[in-house]
Formats: C-alpha cells, sequence, structure tokens
C-alpha cells in the first residue's frame, strides 16, 4: 500500500534515483563489454543531433505537453503576486545563482579533484539545468504539498511559455561567461526540436481529444495512457548516456558526487527563496510551495536533450545534466516535507 504522503507520486517516481542508479550501471557495463552499442546508435544522427536519442526525448516530453492547459493562463490577472514570485525566481535569480554556486564549487572547493576542462564542461550542463525550470514534475510536488491546482496549471503554463523567449539567450550569456562557445543556431534547433515540437503536438492533440471526448475523459483517461511513457524514455536515454560516458565515469567515479553538491545547495536555495518571498507577500501555502518547487526543481528532460544536441552524448556536459536528474527527487522529497511541516506559518 502507497502511503498518503506519497499520493500523486508512482512508483517509477517515487524511486527514479534507485532507476536512474541502476541505468548507470546497466549503462557502464553495455559501454565496457559491448562499445559496439553505443558507438553504432553514436552514428544515427542528423546535423549532430542522435536519431534514437531525439525518438527517446520526444517520448519524454509529449505526455508533459498533454498536461499544459493555456486556457488557464486567462486566469492570470486574478492573483498575479505568486506568479511574479514564480517568474523572477526562475529566470532572473536562478540560472545566475546556478552558475555562481556551481563554479565556486567546480572552480574552487573541488578545484583539487576536477581538471579545468572538465570542471567548464560540468559547469556547461549545470548551466543547462540552471535555465530550465521544471514543468511536468511540478505536478507531482503540487500534489504531495496540497497546493492549488489550478494556479500550479497557470504557473506551468507561462512557465512554459517564457522557456521558449528567454532560455535561449540566457544559456547563450551564461556559457559565453563559462568561456564555452555554443551557436545560436543550435540552441534555437533544440528549442524548436525539443520544446516547440511536442508543446504544438500536444496543445494539438489536447483540442482534438477534448473537442471528440470531452475534457473528463482527457483529464482522467487519455493523460493517464502516457504515464509510464515518460519515466521508460528518460531511464532509456540515461543507459545510452551513461553506455557513451562509460570511459569518463570509470576514470572519475568521485565526479558524480562532486557535481551533485552544488546542485542540491542550489535546489534548496532557490526553494526557500521562492517560498520565503512568497510568505512575506502574504501567499496563501497552497501557492506559496508550488511556486517553490516549480523554481527548485528542473526541466532536466530539456537539459539532457540540449546537453546532447550542443556537445554530444558522450560528452562531460550531458554527464552533468545526467547527475541532476540523480539527485532532483531525493531532495525534492525532502523539500516535500519541509513544505508540509511548515504549512502552518501561512495564512489559511
Amino acid at each position: 500500500m502507497v502511503e498518503k504522503k506519497n499520493e500523486g507520486i508512482n512508483f517509477f517516481q517515487k524511486y527514479l534515483t534507485i532507476w536512474v542508479f541502476i541505468c548507470m550501471v546497466v549503462g557502464v557495463i553495455i559501454g565496457k563489454l559491448l562499445p559496439a552499442i553505443p558507438n553504432a546508435l553514436g552514428n544515427l544522427e542528423i546535423s549532430g543531433i542522435s536519431i534514437p536519442i531525439a525518438i527517446l526525448i520526444w517520448i519524454m516530453i509529449y505526455p508533459m505537453m498533454l498536461k499544459v492547459d493555456f486556457q488557464s493562463i486567462k486566469q492570470v490577472g486574478k492573483n498575479p503576486k505568486g506568479l511574479f514570485i514564480t517568474w523572477i525566481t526562475n529566470w532572473l535569480i536562478k540560472p545566475f545563482t546556478m552558475y555562481g554556486i556551481a563554479s565556486l564549487f567546480l572552480f574552487t572547493v573541488f578545484k583539487g579533484f576536477i581538471a579545468p576542462e572538465l570542471a567548464t564542461q560540468y559547469l556547461a550542463g549545470a548551466v543547462l539545468l540552471g535555465a530550465a525550470p521544471c514543468t511536468a514534475m511540478v505536478f507531482v510536488w503540487s500534489t504531495l504539498t496540497k497546493g492549488n491546482p489550478a494556479y500550479t496549471v497557470v504557473q506551468v503554463a507561462t512557465n512554459d511559455l517564457i522557456i521558449l523567449i528567454a532560455f535561449v539567450p540566457i544559456v547563450k550569456f551564461l556559457l559565453g561567461v563559462s568561456n564555452v562557445s555554443v551557436p545560436y543556431g543550435t540552441l534555437f534547433f533544440s528549442v524548436i526540436l525539443f520544446v516547440v515540437i511536442p508543446l504544438v503536438g500536444g496543445v494539438l492533440t489536447r483540442i482534438v481529444v477534448v473537442k471528440n471526448k470531452g475534457i473528463e475523459y482527457f483529464e482522467n483517461i487519455f493523460v493517464h495512457k502516457f504515464d509510464n511513457a515518460t519515466t521508460v524514455g528518460l531511464l532509456l536515454t540515461l543507459v545510452l548516456i551513461f553506455a557513451s560516458q562509460t570511459e569518463v565515469i570509470l576514470s572519475n567515479p568521485l565526479h558524480i558526487v562532486l557535481i551533485a553538491v552544488p546542485l542540491t545547495v542550489q535546489t534548496v536555495l532557490i526553494f526557500f527563496i521562492a517560498y520565503v518571498t512568497s510568505k512575506i507577500f502574504g501567499m496563501s501555502h497552497d501557492i506559496a510551495a508550488p511556486a517553490g518547487m516549480i523554481g527548485a526543481s528542473n526541466f532536466f528532460e530539456l537539459a539532457v536533450a540540449v546537453a546532447i544536441a550542443l556537445f554530444g552524448t558522450t560528452s562531460p556536459a550531458a554527464l552533468a545534466t545526467t547527475v541532476g536528474v540523480l539527485t532532483e527527487v531525493p531532495v525534492m522529497l525532502a523539500l516535500v516535507k519541509v513544505a508540509n511541516s511548515t504549512r502552518g506559518w501561512f495564512k489559511k
């Protein structure tokens, strides 16, 4: 029996960190014993984009986009303070604190353990995570903290729109500061491929299904047909990434832990920035908790996709984004407990 405190999070999501670790082990074994497999799959690409990875990423992202109801944006004006806190935290604070915290740890605190060239690549992966605030998993965290579901939908819908505009220039700027050269064309192509196309597909699917079957069927039956698709797509993607990263992992196993440290610090910091700010501005708990969660967690599927598109499946940057997947669930579940235990701080 699933405990009530974990209501809203399915079996795969609850133990995602364990599945990611298993994928790492399986991927490393494949990469070590059967290197021809990742090499062959790595050759299946168009314009630098791995075809197998692209298909798996679409499988990951499309079900998320089905849940975004852009009709909810009409409700923005009714309670804008929570949205402003979300937007400012996600786009004016989070990417830059991620850059600062990751730089501090990778280049200063862990200087003796990580070569500067690797640190630069790991920083690039962290930047991609920091510039991609969460979308789909926010619905899970919102449910676990008894968040306002209608308001969470508005937060996610507007966040998806902002990603289309802000993700590319923020990543370009921060990677430029990091001395990582990335052409705008590659970034725009990645956003179109991994955000715009699945987003349009999700919106069109929603319109067609709701028109023919009704909103009740869509929300209660149709979207749940894809419940496990995102997780399966993610896990298969990670197997391929870790298979391609075998040599890096085996030669630098400590780096997995070292990368996780700044990502964890950043997650906790951003949660409390949004959560405490919501408290200061008089938000109710059912708005404050999701506001903290959406900034703290990452749209790691997008970060992984763009890292692969920009730097390749075998890059240290791609490895850094997968460490984000490894750390996300246990840290976020801990923050869910924090949010639930501090419910009394907020007005009813």
